[in-house]
């Protein structure tokens, strides 16, 4: 057994070293076309192209129904800006640490005359909630709570320093 590894080994060998002895060979036709390619004399470089001259373009504000960059498009509430704005100091529930989408209602429970939400988070636990918890990162506050969904009030940054209110739900998971 040990002899015919030997052997097996002896004509891997072989075989590797003519194919590096048939790579080094006759390299005469290489040299010959770079020596041909050095031969031919040099081309200049072509000019460059002439630059586009750049059009300079007049901006006049509300000229053609052109909205102004410089104002806000969306309407503004009478007295400078909306009252809405998210409660800063209050304490933050368990639930508003986890996105909306990671979160499922896995269905209802009614104890007396309250009906609660029964929410799963991503790390599989189970949650009752009522209208007036907040849950997802967007200070979601809970308004309705049905036996196919839970609704809730987001309320967002509006882009322009001040806030909106954003309906949202979680729906009941198969």
């Amino acid at each position: 057994m040990r002899a015919s590894l030997t052997i097996k080994q002896i004509l891997i060998l072989a075989v590797t070293l003519s194919g590096l002895v048939a790579c080094g060979a006759d390299m005469d036709e290489l040299d010959a076309y770079i020596v041909e390619i050095k031969a031919k004399p040099g081309s200049g470089i072509d000019d460059l192209p002439d630059p586009n001259l750049y059009e300079a373009f007049q901006y006049v504000a509300d000229k053609d129904g052109i909205r102004s960059p410089f104002r806000p498009d969306t309407p503004q509430v009478a007295g400078g800006s909306n009252r809405i704005r998210p409660v800063l100091d209050r304490s933050r529930e368990f639930l508003e640490s986890f996105p909306l989408d990671t979160l499922g209602m896995v269905g209802t429970l009614h104890i007396g005359e309250t009906m609660y939400g029964l929410l799963r988070t991503s790390d599989g636990l189970i949650h009752r909630v009522v209208p007036g918890n907040y849950l997802g990162q967007n200070d979601g506050r809970i308004t309705q709570i049905s036996e196919s969904e839970i609704t809730l009030v987001e309320i967002i940054s509006d882009g322009i320093g001040g806030y909106i209110e954003r309906d949202a739900a979680v729906g009941l998971r198969d």
